[in-house]
């Protein structure tokens, strides 16, 4: 099984075995969930995407850049109280968070959140393999940061158009995309910057979450948009995950579904499990985990 690291335009930057640790000479590859727009799934997919890769044998570090707001913070925090609990060892990641700065002035406050975010972040790509960044449903500083150093950005959203709406505006009788919106161009900025900083790119992956299980008319047409708006301001679409109860009742033992055949986590899996682990799969491939012939993904 191979992760093949995909550039915005499509051209391979790399390749790394997923059953074999990086060199340690080697950065780590820097995954940013991120959207302006709360409730849209970005702490569950972080933390689902943290522990299929340490099941996968890698080294990762996590970075909250929602500190005030915590969620993937509490998740970790959940996850460490459960393993006390049950006297587990389930994997758990080498995780930070990141506070905005309360300074009065707002240069030294920017300069104090770029000092502590850029060692933070310095410390984790030389000792892990993949360092996952959880950003805020808000445009700030340190989001902006966390974007331009992003090597693959995971965008989730609600299929919904008002969630559509942050990517691009949209005609509301022909359904025609009428510009890129405040997000989309914040990622612009973000790879101009990127290619400043390293000549690097950001693969940009749009993930539609929380999608009906019923064919609906709505569905179609932003499947028809996304795609459309992809080709424009060049990101990629993902299946994301679908509404389901388990996804929010595993946060409070800072649980994911791929726990649940662990030894010792006491809860039965059921065919709504099964379907949702296969969710966590295809994200995984589109990101560029992708089996070899014959095999499954080990997780």
């Amino acid at each position: 099984m191979t992760v093949d690291e995909t550039s915005a335009n499509g051209d391979s930057a790399g390749q790394q075995t997923a059953t074999e640790k990086q060199p340690s000479s080697k950065r780590a590859h820097v995954i940013v969930i991120g959207n302006e727009k709360g409730g849209s799934g970005k702490s569950t997919t972080a933390m689902h995407l943290i522990v299929s890769l340490m099941k996968m044998g890698f080294r990762v570090g996590s970075l909250d850049i929602d500190a005030r707001q915590g969620t993937l913070t509490r998740y970790v925090e959940n996850r460490q109280a459960f393993n006390e609990k049950k006297r587990l060892q389930l994997p758990v990641p080498d995780h930070r968070p990141i506070y905005r700065s309360e300074l009065p002035d707002a240069n030294e406050a920017k300069l104090d959140e770029r000092e502590r975010f850029t060692t933070a972040l310095g410390e984790m790509v030389l000792a892990c393999d993949f360092v996952v960044m959880d950003c805020p449903g808000s445009d700030n500083y340190l989001s902006r940061l966390a974007h331009a150093c992003a090597d693959t950005l995971i965008t989730p959203i609600n299929d919904s158009f008002i969630d559509l709406d942050m990517l691009a505006r949209i005609d509301p009788d022909s359904l025609a995309i009428k510009g890129p919106s405040i997000y989309a161009e914040m990622v612009w900025d973000a790879r101009k910057r990127r290619a400043a900083i390293d000549g690097g790119t950001i693969d940009w992956i749009v993930m539609r979450n929380r999608l009906s299980h019923l064919d609906a008319r709505n569905k179609r047409d932003i499947a028809e948009i996304v795609e459309k708006l992809g080709e424009r301001i060049r990101f990629r679409s993902a299946p994301g995950f679908g509404e389901r109860v388990i996804y929010r009742e595993l946060f409070l033992k800072g649980l994911t579904l791929l726990d649940l055949r662990e030894k010792g986590v006491g809860i039965p899996m059921s065919m709504s499990h099964m379907a949702a682990r296969q969710e966590v799969r295809s994200l995984l491939e589109v990101i560029g985990f992708k089996p070899a012939e014959g095999e499954e993904l080990p997780i």
